[in-house]
């Protein structure tokens, strides 16, 4: 099932960061408190709370992190702050999937199916069959260099190799996961069919 795609199209924004817990705990205590810019302004970048490189890359990431979060609200928020590191990587995982068609459908279509199948470990060759089916759903999908797409495929692979769906992105092996009950609950209590269908790969 695609249909919940109508509305959605395929973006890049992945390439700024996998799940990027530790960081999304300091996100949504800053969205818990309300804080206004000049408190974003000062933990972000002057404490550099995120601990980037730089101001450009602190910036980006937070930028990335808050636009997940917000589409969420603050019972999700507090499952990443407050909640145990599974909990808190689910709940990340479930703003990242509503954030990001491209991540959602993956698990949907792909990684499902390779459960399904009883398949060991991803294949090499999938994403890129996976990126040219894309565009058979999302005809606005922008026409990505080489580049951009490993680096998708790369920001991809660790998503899933943090949720424990691959137990690395070195051997691409897939592994059973079960989604922590908290997530589940909120999923169900905000009536994210999209994201509870994706999350839910796993046999």
């Amino acid at each position: 099932m695609v249909g919940a795609l109508a509305e959605k199209h395929y973006g890049a924004e992945l390439t700024a960061g996998a799940l990027k817990v530790s960081e999304s705990r300091i996100i949504a205590d800053l969205l818990l408190r309300g804080g206004g810019q000049e408190e974003w302004h000062e933990t972000l970048y002057k404490q550099n709370a995120l601990q980037t490189r730089n101001l450009e890359t602190a910036r980006r990431l937070g930028r990335l992190i808050r636009q997940r979060l917000e589409l969420m609200n603050a019972d999700l928020w507090r499952l990443i702050r407050d909640g145990s590191k599974t909990v808190a990587t689910h709940a990340c995982l479930a703003a990242a999937i509503k954030h990001s068609a491209l991540l959602g459908d993956f698990l949907d279509l792909v990684v499902r199916e390779q459960y399904r199948l009883f398949t060991s470990k991803l294949s090499p060759t999938l994403w890129e069959e996976y990126l040219n089916d894309c565009r058979g759903r999302d005809s606005m999908m922008p026409l990505w260099n080489d580049s951009t797409r490993r680096r998708l495929r790369s920001s991809v692979y660790q998503t899933l190799a943090q949720a424990g769906f691959l137990d690395s992105t070195r051997t691409l092996r897939l592994q059973p996961v079960h989604i922590a009950p908290e997530v589940l609950g909120y999923l169900r209590n905000q009536r994210e069919e999209y994201v509870l269908r994706c999350i839910q790969v796993s046999p």
